[in-house]
């Protein structure tokens, strides 16, 4: 939208062709009024939004921007933390003025980068990530401490990071609908009924969030996935698609730093009826035969066509034996 104007008053997306199966990466306001959102599948999103203007993604534009965007963040933060190429946290100093901040940042990327943002102030990175979707697009939203129990209280519990919508459907049965609901359970309860999750429905219900700002994340695991524009139906086709997808996994890896003899391999199968399986082997190198033996397990668990193949790498698992002898 910013590049071409064209494209500035249109429902537009990101995705592959919908004649192809392709799947929608991300999409502008415009075209989430009819409905359609990211993961949604393209024929679908065409069919709420016949309008719907689909052009394919450029992951080096998004990288070159992030970076242009971040360098600007850095300059207002005593601590940072990049969450993704969309998404940073920052820690001011205790004696400045946030909202004011906030609106100087969105006006420096806006006149330097021709993109806006949304910035979220609040005391901790829980409040502050549900801050930041308050005004979207281009909108800032602050929680004053002083404003956070009476803020949270009437906060709807999809707000909270890691309540989706089986865990949510839970807790309506329930009659737990806001944080406020949440608080006239004991903590007791909730770790009765939710284990270690509702130690986290306690502490969000009442705005606490203890994480500290991360400055060197670890990536652990990577993974690329393909829908096929005509179901794989034999072992010959799935090995010819393995191999066009393999070169590019190996791209993914060496560019998230990553070294692929340190990782383990897991896939993931959709079939043709829109069943998914997985499969992993954490002590296993993430080679390109591995992964083809995953894959044929999988297919023996539903002997169908193949829709989509995705495949991922997690961090080796050390070994847990121990010698007996020297």
């Amino acid at each position: 939208m910013r590049d071409q104007p064209q494209f500035r008053h249109v429902p537009l997306a990101i995705g592959g062709a919908s004649d192809r199966r392709g799947v929608i990466s991300t999409c502008n306001y415009i075209a989430r009024k009819f409905g359609v959102r990211s993961a949604m599948a393209s024929s679908q999103a065409k069919k709420l939004c016949p309008d719907l203007v689909l052009i394919p993604g450029n992951m080096q534009k998004y990288k070159t921007v992030s970076k242009q965007v971040m360098e600007i963040l850095s300059q207002y933060a005593m601590e940072m933390e990049v969450v993704s190429v969309d998404e940073a946290y920052l820690e001011l100093a205790p004696a400045s003025n946030g909202q004011m901040i906030a609106q100087q940042i969105r006006q420096e990327i806006e006149a330097e980068i021709g993109i806006t943002v949304s910035v979220g102030i609040a005391p901790n990175k829980f409040l502050a990530k549900v801050a930041s979707d308050w005004r979207k697009p281009n909108g800032q939203f602050a929680v004053l401490p002083s404003d956070v129990d009476a803020f949270v209280a009437a906060l709807d519990i999809k707000k909270i990071p890691g309540v989706g919508p089986k865990s949510a459907a839970k807790l309506h049965d329930m009659g737990i609908y806001t944080c406020g609901h949440v608080r006239e359970l004991s903590h007791d309860d909730l770790l009765k009924r939710f284990g270690r999750f509702g130690q986290l429905l306690y502490e969000r219900a009442y705005g606490r969030d203890e994480r500290q700002l991360s400055k060197g994340r670890q990536r652990k695991s990577i993974s690329i996935e393909r829908t096929f524009a005509e179901d794989l139906q034999n072992e010959a086709e799935i090995e010819t698609a393995l191999e066009a997808m393999w070169p590019k996994f190996l791209d993914r890896v060496e560019s998230a730093g990553l070294k692929i003899e340190l990782l383990a391999p897991f896939v993931k199968v959709k079939f043709s009826d829109f069943h998914v399986t997985t499969l992993a082997k954490q002590s296993s190198q993430a080679t390109f035969e591995q992964y083809l033996s995953l894959i044929k397990q999988a297919c023996q668990r539903d002997q169908q066509a193949i829709r989509l193949l995705g495949l991922g790498a997690k961090l080796l698992q050390p070994s847990a034996q121990l010698p007996l002898f020297e």
